[in-house]
């Protein structure tokens, strides 16, 4: 009982904070995080969190060591009951096409850099572009993600994995020790609260 109402405490708490709260949340775990017992069920309680809270777009990476892996958790996350629709991405398929809920299976973000700045240089090749006239939407509208997010959150440890290196530039990030076996709506709640608290400077 004590839980449910510390639960409903920062959920009335997020609900009338005077900051809105995060319009994109993007969450950072690891495959070794999926291995875990319930560990999908807590993504898709996750997702849904997020969206009851008043967020727009959810992107979620995954940290990808075995390659191997990769068909395994693809198939795992497109048997969850998610409320928007969703777009998975990996290596071999990076571009499936837009949606609300973003599902990264091991695409880096460097290697995401890389690729937009290659097509840059072919543009330019193709006489397209003109050198000179290059700036940073050049670049953005290049990549596989475009939008920045608000809000990432990292669970385990405080250290971000190649994600969204381009895009978190300016993201409010949050970092949890715990593991993601045990994340809990509370703690959900905490990161948006913690979000909604902050004084955001945009690099300024």
């Amino acid at each position: 009982m004590a839980v449910g109402l510390y639960d409903r405490y920062l959920a009335l708490r997020v609900r009338h904070a005077a900051a809105d709260p995060p319009a994109h949340v993007a969450l950072v775990i690891t495959e070794r995080d999926l291995l875990e017992q319930g560990a999908y069920e807590t993504l898709e309680r996750f997702v849904g969190l997020a969206f009851d809270v008043g967020a727009e777009r959810v992107t979620v990476y995954v940290s990808v060591i075995d390659e191997a892996v990769v068909e395994t958790i693809h198939r795992e996350i497109e048997g969850l009951d998610f409320p928007r629709a969703t777009a998975i991405r990996h290596p071999d398929t990076p571009e499936p096409g837009e949606a609300p809920i973003q599902i990264n299976l091991g695409l880096g973000g460097k290697e995401e850099f890389a690729t937009a700045v290659r097509a840059i240089a072919e543009d330019v090749d193709a006489g397209g572009l003109d050198p000179d006239a290059i700036d940073e939407a050049d670049i953005e509208e290049r990549l596989v993600f475009a939008e920045e997010p608000d809000l990432v959150i990292k669970t385990g440890e405080e250290r971000l994995s190649d994600f969204m290196i381009w895009q978190s530039v300016y993201s409010e990030l949050y970092f949890t020790d715990v593991n993601w076996r045990d994340f809990r709506k509370r703690d959900f709640l905490r990161a948006v609260l913690e979000f909604e608290n902050r004084q955001r400077r945009f690099g300024r």
